[in-house]
């Protein structure tokens, strides 16, 4: 898990690819994620409400312009249920447009960060046991 998973609570990780037909910078695509979210939801289910309440993380998006087209990837932190996530992540592919500019965002996945968590644990444990036999 990256820096980004260190978001505290968090038990799943949406990951998103996207294209934008122009040059955008981040804040254009995050504005675009709320803005086109909005309202399609009641209002403890905003975008915005679930950050402030700390049910979503901080939005974080790499991104890569050359040729007049922008790419890159999205990941969202979620405390969420796994219904819940699902439904966000769905909301966040109806993203089309970045400004003026045509987009498409997909899904690539929804990471159970608890489970890579305790897939960590078991190695280590592992390990700690092989070498506090050996001694």
């Amino acid at each position: 898990m990256g820096e980004k998973d260190n978001y505290a609570g968090i038990k799943y990780n949406i990951l998103a690819r996207y294209t934008i037909e122009g040059a955008v910078e981040r804040h254009d695509v995050v504005g675009a994620i709320f803005g086109q979210t909005e309202g399609l939801f009641p209002k403890e289910f905003e975008l915005r409400e679930l950050q402030r309440t700390g049910k979503i993380g901080r939005i974080d998006i790499e991104l890569k312009t050359s040729n007049d087209k922008t790419t890159g990837t999205i990941s969202i932190p979620s405390s969420l249920d796994k219904p819940e996530t699902a439904i966000i992540a769905a909301a966040i592919e109806t993203v089309d447009r970045v400004g003026p500019c045509e987009s498409k965002i997909s899904i690539e996945e929804i990471k159970d960060v608890r489970q890579e968590k305790l897939k960590r644990i078991q190695e280590r444990a592992k390990e700690l046991l092989r070498d506090w036999r050996v001694r």
